[in-house]
């Protein structure tokens, strides 16, 4: 049932309540293992994303701020800032390539995998102040999990016409998530976390018509800096409203024309997120609803042997929500064809690969890419709608000069839930990225040994050293 103004629930106190009362033993083994697969990804993503461009432009804006030094690392900068500062920097970093983890949603009107990238903004926010607070390993463990807990449920709730009308989930329910994570390692009391929370809410902002440009990315790093800003203001006795979520004139209602009550009073950590449905990290850096189409059309180049010569026609059949996320039909660059169905085919027919490599403003240039683009057609398929959205049906139809019509059909990519990675599957990834970006192997292997055993440090500082610098 949508709640357009149901202010006597109480719902921002419930939220508060829930981050003041967690304790690290509250995470079941399995949420704490599966949290970790997402923690490597998002430092390894960060790595990467240090040497995007976004990244350059990062540092050039803190040494612009003009800031000195500070107690929270700028993953790959070389340097230590404020955490607020921090935060944006590798929530930018962790968000550069579209290469991080994505929610998915439960009830059948969200969009499957088009919620949040749960880790880009809570993950900023508890590294940075677990740094500043010099937290162990479980209570940054348990920060970051309230950070993402708290995100995916708002953005569970909220309604769909949230996403639908051009709002990004991951900068506005991101910027609950920084909010909690930084909360509960500053030891705030129920007011005081209602505060932040209330104060982060109207910093919540981010537009969809953004994607494939670097504001994207923007938009992750500056929900994780928001977020911290409004525990740290919170912190100083600055008031806000204690029912930021569910007033008449509060976040559900501003931004999604109402909620559905029963998507989080009484949710929270029950199930975790981590648990069920689960988060899916990806295999490639490329919005997550090019997944399922992507994990079938290698499978079936594999079982075929097909060549990029001997493709006449290809046919991507999807429900109608996914066009309107994959909008660049004719990418120009790479952060358009990460939102390219027709570029994510045309590089796997011609590659048989699609890592941070392929997606380069060189190899979308190229003649051959924009030759094989041509064959690919981008469509609404009936069976796909009728699947239901809360499913990325992605429905191959594949057709051979020699005549062979070759089909396959997925609901779910390589590294969902449905068909997850396992930590070595991400160490594997995370590797791949941290070379790309120039970092030495032993550094690498040192990191995912850490992360594996994260709850067991005493404090994060070994980790910081690593993670630094590059090389």
């Amino acid at each position: 049932m949508n709640q357009t103004a149901k202010v006597d629930v109480e719902l921002t106190k419930y939220v508060a309540q829930f981050i003041v009362d967690a304790r690290p033993d509250d995470l079941k083994d399995e949420v704490i293992e599966i949290g970790k697969k997402s923690i490597l990804d998002g430092l390894g993503l960060a790595v990467s994303g240090s040497v995007a461009k976004s990244g350059e432009l990062v540092r050039e804006h803190l040494s612009d701020l003009n800031l000195g030094d500070g107690p929270a690392t700028v993953i790959g900068g070389g340097r230590r800032v404020s955490p607020r500062f921090a935060a944006f920097a590798n929530g930018v970093g962790i968000h550069a390539d579209d290469y991080d983890d994505t929610q998915l949603a439960v009830a059948k009107d969200r969009v499957y995998g088009l919620l949040t990238h749960p880790t880009a903004p809570a993950l900023p926010a508890a590294f940075a102040i677990s740094e500043m607070t010099k937290a162990n390993g479980r209570n940054f463990m348990l920060a970051y999990h309230l950070g993402v807990e708290v995100e995916c449920k708002i953005a569970e709730a909220i309604n769909p016409r949230h996403y639908q009308t051009g709002f990004h989930a991951t900068a506005t329910c991101g910027t609950f998530a920084a909010a909690a994570a930084a909360s509960k390692l500053l030891g705030f009391d129920v007011p005081t976390t209602l505060r932040a929370l209330s104060i982060a809410g109207s910093q919540s902002a981010g537009l969809r018509e953004n994607f494939g440009t670097m504001t994207k990315p923007f938009h992750a790093g500056r929900s994780s800096e928001s977020g911290v800003a409004a525990a740290q203001f919170a912190s100083y006795g600055w008031t806000a409203t204690p029912k930021i979520l569910e007033a008449p004139r509060g976040f559900f209602s501003a931004a999604g024309g109402g909620y559905d009550v029963n998507a989080i009073l009484g949710k929270l950590g029950a199930p975790w997120t981590f648990a069920d449905p689960g988060v899916s990290i990806k295999p490639h850096p490329s919005g997550s609803l090019t997944h399922p189409g992507m994990t079938e059309m290698l499978r079936l180049i594999k079982e075929h042997n097909i060549r990029p010569q001997d493709v006449k026609h290809v046919r991507v059949g999807t429900n109608s929500n996914m066009p309107n996320a994959l909008i660049h039909h004719r990418p120009k660059d790479e952060l358009q064809a990460k939102f390219s169905m027709e570029f994510c085919m045309a590089i796997l027919l011609l590659e048989g690969r699609a890592g941070l490599a392929e997606f380069t403003d060189e190899v979308v240039a190229r003649d051959d890419v924009k030759a094989m683009i041509e064959k690919v057609d981008f469509v609404i398929d009936d069976v796909a709608e009728a699947a239901g959205y809360h499913l990325m049906t992605t429905i191959l139809d594949i057709e051979l000069n020699d005549g062979r019509k070759i089909s396959g059909r997925a609901d779910f990519g390589k590294g969902s839930p449905a068909f997850p990675m396992t930590y070595d599957e991400v160490a594997g990834k995370f590797r791949e990225n941290v070379s790309f970006a120039g970092m030495s192997g032993s550094r690498a292997d040192e990191i995912v040994e850490l992360v594996r055993n994260v709850e067991g440090l005493p404090s994060l500082d070994r980790l910081s050293e690593l993670l630094i610098k590059i090389a």
